[in-house]
């Protein structure tokens, strides 16, 4: 890996020594640059644990340590001469300030530990895990070989109902159903001999499918008084700090979504990584709050009706519902495992990433990519990965590389490691390209969920358009998807060569942690400088969930009620106080679909499409009518086509006859007054 100390300094300004061996023989350099008492930059993850123990060592050190691998992300490649610029850059971002601390949610575990499974499995579980967990058994049939003769653990049996929950608040709940106390049971295997039919295995539980009423059970147990035929089934509930669950996927009540519960583990009987977790997970525990949420923003419900429901639809964890009674959606912080793919889909910005944020994630990309440029790069592009087991991929592949036996990740194309992949959207996509990057890809390695890719990818397909609409040709975004080293290399290899074309100036912005305000921010320049001689005055965008777009609205149907109005959470749908309108700034519009639920008359249609002339942000009329007159006293009181529609609808009505109708052309004030001074009708005062 050949390295320019004199460039990477220009690159990054300032002065930069060259060392080979900083761990071992040139040992001394790093202590005396850890004694100084500023920051040290590690270029070297393989040895981190060496140089940590060596700064502990060191008398007098009080430098904060950070390291950055630019070995296999940059050295260990086939383009290795040609990556000075991208290891300048990856440098650059490991300099910048640590994010702001944020909120952290709490677990508190005591080490109560729910197994579930067959007797004879769970009790070989829990052998391995009693000398540090308080361990409870929910027995689902004997297994193979039955209980054990010994009783070490407290078993419990029946049908499960329900277990919800999270590391240190799991619930528990069951139906004791069958005629054997478990409690009570002494295992001495009378019962078991003494039935004719088999029915009751060494789980001591009885078949009651197999069992013909003999009762012959019951006499061998009388001294223990274990088996009652006539006991209640009672549902039953108990609390357990961590669950571990020996049956397959799917089978009774369990936790079916894709991001398990903390402190919730799943074990085939051979990988024992699952038991070596379980044994540490007991004491206090904290984790970032992933997220923050701003209520006024979310376009979810108005006035019961529902809207944008993409956070509640996308998540993997079941972590967030929606509140009818609040009318907006609720995040459980405890069932959060971080994805952020609730904040990429937010068309708002109502609920933001918030480790980092997006503030954050958009400066250490801008930071990349501005060295990159500053170092004497070209066309550089981003790899954007999970710290987990896509930079795992991403190391893998270097290695292979520098055995020759792939090519690496390509000198132009910089790793960005993300807490998950889904946690970036079209708002830093879109930043990123303005900023000069392309193509901008994002690594799946099979672990994401399902609605992850599918939400990413109809996100790339509206950025994808967007482009294309402006004149900028060519692909900006691809998804690869690799589950070792080799699929990883030809996936990058596939698009090392479809690089979209992005402005002729690079963009100077710093992405905010307002959603919107970056992407008008990222929109403003790439419409500025889009290759397109002549744009279009809209570009249309895919059908399905899109960040902009268009309010069509039926004349004929619609009788300016304006519900939509109230309805609508982004105030992109307006009234207007002087006259029968109903107004649309596109600007506004997130596309929640609250004004098409809401309309009695189905007068509305959403269209995803990016309006590009200056009419954009300015209000315009999208039905209007004159208003309606009282017929007595000649004041407005509705408009013409809501008392005409009213009055078609309800001319036929025998309630509505003769003078009962023409009292709903008058206003409020006349009709009470028409029907107190009217002589040929009956009145309750009268009788």
């Amino acid at each position: 890996m050949p390295l320019d100390p004199k460039a990477l300094g220009t690159a990054l300004h300032e002065e930069l020594t060259l060392h080979s061996t900083l761990c071992r023989r040139e040992a001394g350099a790093f202590q005396q640059a850890v004694r100084s008492g500023e920051t040290v930059l590690v270029a070297c993850t393989q040895e981190q644990r060496l140089f940590t123990e060596l700064a502990e060592q060191t008398e007098g050190a009080t430098s904060p340590l950070r390291f950055v691998n630019i070995r296999e992300t940059g050295g260990w490649s086939r383009d290795a001469r040609q990556a000075g610029p991208k290891i300048a850059a990856l440098l650059a971002a490991a300099h910048l300030p640590e994010p702001e601390p944020v909120p952290t949610v709490s677990f508190r575990s005591g080490g109560r530990l729910l197994i579930i499974g067959a007797l004879d499995a769970a009790e070989r579980a829990a052998t391995l895990l009693a000398d540090v967990l308080d361990v409870t058994l929910f027995a689902q049939g004997p297994g193979d070989a039955g209980g054990r003769q010994e009783r070490r653990f407290p078993v419990l049996g029946g049908r499960v109902v329900s277990l919800k929950g999270w590391l240190g608040r799991f619930a528990l709940q069951w139906t004791a159903d069958n005629p054997i106390d478990l409690d009570l049971c002494t295992r001495c295997n009378a019962c078991v001999t003494a039935c004719p039919e088999n029915a009751i295995g060494l789980d001591y539980q009885i078949d009651m499918t197999a069992c013909t009423g003999h009762r012959d059970c019951v006499k061998a147990c009388a001294v223990a008084g274990a088996i009652r035929f006539e006991r209640e089934a009672e549902v039953q509930s108990q609390d357990f700090d961590l669950v571990l669950d020996l049956r397959p996927a799917g089978t009774g009540p369990t936790f079916l979504q894709h991001a398990l519960p903390q402190g919730y583990f799943r074990w085939d009987g051979q990988d024992l990584q699952a038991l070596l977790r379980l044994r540490d997970l007991m004491g206090e525990f904290e984790k970032p709050k992933f997220f923050n949420y701003r209520q006024k923003l979310c376009a979810h419900s108005r006035n019961r009706g529902v809207g944008c429901n993409a956070c509640v639809d996308i998540c993997s964890a079941e972590a967030i519902s929606s509140d009818p009674v609040r009318q907006q959606v609720v995040v459980n912080p405890h069932l959060c495992v971080g994805c952020g793919a609730c904040t990429t889909v937010c068309p708002t910005g109502a609920m933001g990433y918030a480790y980092p944020s997006a503030q954050d994630m958009g400066t250490r990309i801008r930071t990349l990519l501005s060295t990159y440029a500053q170092a004497g790069g070209r066309q550089p592009s981003l790899l954007l990965h999970s710290q987990e087991s896509g930079q795992q991929l991403v190391h893998e592949l270097g290695r292979a590389a520098q055995l020759g036996v792939a090519q690496g990740v390509p000198a132009h194309m910089i790793p960005v490691a993300l807490w998950h992949t889904a946690s970036v959207g079209i708002d830093l996509w879109l930043s990123a390209i303005a900023q000069g990057a392309t193509p901008v890809a994002v690594l799946f390695t099979g672990d994401e969920a399902p609605q992850y890719v599918e939400g990413l990818q109809s996100q790339m397909a509206v950025a994808q358009a967007l482009l294309h609409g402006l004149g900028y040709t060519g692909t900006h975004l691809h998804c690869v998807h690799a589950r070792s080293a080799t699929d990883l290399d030809a996936g990058l290899r596939a698009i090392g060569g479809a690089c979209g074309s992005v402005p002729a100036q690079a963009a100077r912005f710093t992405p905010t942690n307002d959603k919107r305000a970056t992407l008008e921010l990222a929109l403003d320049h790439l419409v500025t400088n889009a290759p397109a001689r002549e744009l279009p005055e809209a570009i249309a965008l895919p059908k399905g969930p899109s960040p902009w777009g268009t309010v069509v609205v039926d004349k004929d149907r619609c009788t300016l009620c304006l519900s939509c109005v109230s309805a609508c959470p982004a105030g992109a749908l307006q009234d207007n106080p002087q006259a029968p309108q109903l107004r649309f700034t596109e600007q506004n519009c997130v596309q929640c679909g609250l004004c098409e639920r809401t309309c009695p008359e189905n007068a509305i249609a959403l269209q995803p499409r990016m309006l590009l002339t200056p009419e954009r942000g300015q209000p315009r009329v999208l039905n209007e009518t004159q208003p309606y007159g009282c017929i007595r006293c000649g004041k407005p009181f509705g408009t013409l086509q809501a008392i005409e529609a009213m009055l078609g609808r309800l001319a036929d009505h025998p309630m509505f006859q003769g003078e009962a109708l023409e009292r709903l052309k008058m206003c409020g004030d006349c009709r009470v007054i028409d029907l107190y001074s009217a002589q040929n009708e009956a009145k309750v005062t009268d009788l």
